[in-house]
């Protein structure tokens, strides 16, 4: 009997440890699926960095190219990117004049097209910044200066500012190219005014949380960076003539370094890692790297390298080495650059200059003349392992790529494509 009771006793702890163990799992998988619900897609991937965490990708694509399992045709003028987020894909382009806000499923049909108000129609006319999508709620700033909140289901816009009528800001040379930065319950935008130079704004209804008056420079075509330093969230963004490092929380500048170019063209995103931050800009100002003291209110100059003309491209950080294009032509398109001291390690001119992202140990490039490549992060070469030509679409190869599980999505003018490289 009392050997029975003893069986029992641990069927009924092992039962109660499996229940346990479910359980666990379940509220595991409860916590991120809220967490990718929710979560805020950024300017060049997860981090906003240009790293796709991707695993099982090929290592060399077909003679032919990777396998287009898709393309839509009809977006009309633009250089924004394809976002994801929850089983849907979404991208900005002009008609007419007219933004529009695409919706797709992952299979490429179209769910749902609205109107948001009139692009940018001057010099190379279309869409810039990429959406931003949190939960059930999408943002956007177009060409123009509008800044939009869009309901994810409907499309509906929930609500609106004009960024230059405003915040006393104003237009730039070849129009707003900044995708706003969401944290929380606040996104962050740059009108460039005298007074409201940097802005946080509450995401759900716009209005004013706090206001940065910066250099008083006009925005400057970049996306900022939110990075947190030593427990201190700071909001990096380059205006006209400045890099400003902003506290997040309170809008207080902390610091600022000069950088003048000729037509104040600075479209780079900074990149951060380990209390450094590596600014990257063209036009002869070339890119350098900077360290913040431990609270992250003041920065020294580590190194600066002027060789590179980075003007569009982005770059990654792989292994203590930075990947970039260079618009220098007649030296070289492409290079690798150390991390630490700013050295040159590797220049190609294998291919035309452009974008580069990263994942699963290569190195994703889509250049102006419409070669995309796969290139090996390699700091002793430039390895190109397979490379293929852009034939769908019109216009300048100029948005940037992104991946999303095994596929990678390029926009080129009103061609949308997606290519498997899984």
């Amino acid at each position: 009997m009392r050997t029975q009771n003893c069986s029992n006793l641990v069927v009924f702890v092992l039962r109660m440890l499996i229940t346990l163990v479910f359980l666990a799992e379940i509220s595991c998988q409860k916590k991120t699926d809220i967490k990718t619900k929710y979560e805020p897609t950024r300017w060049r991937g997860p981090d906003g960095n240009g790293f796709y965490s991707e695993s099982g990708l090929l290592k060399e694509w077909p003679p032919e190219g990777p396998e287009i399992l898709w393309t839509f045709k009809g977006l009309g003028d633009g250089f924004s990117s394809a976002v994801v987020q929850n089983a849907y894909l979404f991208i900005t382009g002009m008609i007419d004049s007219k933004g529009y806000l695409f919706k797709f499923n992952l299979e490429g049909e179209l769910i749902y097209k609205v109107p948001y108000g009139s692009e940018f129609t001057e010099s190379t006319k279309g869409t810039r910044g990429s959406p931003v999508i949190v939960g059930n709620k999408i943002y956007l700033e177009s060409g123009r200066g509008k800044l939009l909140c869009f309901d994810n289901d409907s499309g509906k816009i929930l609500w609106s500012r004009e960024l230059f009528k405003d915040f006393d800001g104003k237009n730039i040379r070849w129009g707003v190219n900044e995708t706003p930065v969401v944290d929380g319950d606040v996104i962050f935008a740059t009108p460039g005014g005298q007074n409201n130079n940097v802005i946080a704004l509450n995401r759900h209804n716009g209005d004013m949380i706090w206001n940065c008056r910066g250099k008083g420079d006009l925005s400057a075509y970049c996306t900022p960076l939110l990075f947190e330093h030593n427990g201190r969230k700071i909001l990096s963004t380059h205006t006209a003539s400045h890099l400003l490092g902003i506290d997040a929380e309170s809008g207080k500048l902390l610091w600022s370094e000069y950088l003048p170019t000729e037509w104040s063209v600075h479209c780079n995103t900074p990149v951060y890692h380990d209390g450094e931050l590596y600014y990257l800009t063209g036009l002869d100002q070339g890119g350098g790297k900077l360290k913040l003291n431990a609270d992250g209110d003041s920065v020294s100059v580590l190194w600066k390298n002027r060789l590179g003309d980075i003007r569009v491209g982005g770059a990654v950080l792989v292994d203590g080495y930075l990947y970039e294009s260079v618009e220098e032509i007649k030296r070289v398109n492409w290079r690798c650059i150390d991390w630490n001291n700013g050295e040159e390690m590797v220049v190609s001119r294998a291919i035309s200059p452009g974008s580069v992202i990263y994942a699963d140990g290569m190195l994703y490039c889509y250049c102006t003349k419409g070669e995309l490549a796969l290139v090996k992060a390699n700091p002793s070469g430039f390895d190109i392992v397979s490379q293929t030509k852009v034939s769908l679409g019109a216009g300048p190869h100029c948005a940037h790529i992104m991946i999303h599980n095994g596929i990678l999505y390029l926009r080129h003018g009103s061609a949308l494509i997606a290519y498997k490289i899984k």
